[in-house]
């Protein structure tokens, strides 16, 4: 049994959120299996680090594409030469798929497969006209202050 969480109360209170309300409410119903397993997590403030269990796969077997708000990781294993026999098979090695998708600003800045984990960093690079600045405030009477704006 699946636990449902009912997200209709970010869309009356929280504005300009609904894009991020929707995605959230379609990962809540995905039901999808999650193959290869990956863990998301945040390194610092404005980086963060997937790590995806890609065991069998070598580099060359593994394609990353960033293209806008979307990443895509996919891995296709070349076809066996030799026929073998196993007795058990827990090691999946099917081909796949994983679609991520990015926020504003954020670029793939490298990748690296290690022990059969690959690690892709990311990073978000908030443009100097968006990030927050102080504005000073002037000491003036209102009538100077009517004057500088009718200018």
């Amino acid at each position: 049994m699946r636990n449902t969480i009912d997200l209709s109360p970010l869309y009356h209170s929280a504005i300009g959120f609904d894009r991020m309300a929707s995605l959230l409410d379609s990962v809540a119903r995905d039901s999808k299996p999650s193959y290869p397993p990956y863990n998301i997590e945040q390194v610092e403030e404005n980086q963060y680090r997937i790590t995806m269990a890609v065991a069998g796969f070598t580099e060359s077997e593994l394609e990353i594409t960033s293209e806008q708000n979307s990443l895509v990781i996919s891995g296709r294993q070349q076809a066996e030469g030799e026929s073998r026999n196993y007795l058990h098979r827990g090691i999946a090695t099917r081909d796949f798929e994983r679609r991520f998708q990015l926020a504003e600003h954020v670029k793939v800045v490298a990748a690296k497969l290690e022990n059969g984990l690959l690690h892709v960093a990311l990073e978000r690079e908030i443009p100097e006209a968006m990030k927050p600045r102080k504005i000073t405030i002037e000491a003036m009477d209102n009538s100077s202050l009517l004057e500088k704006n009718a200018a």
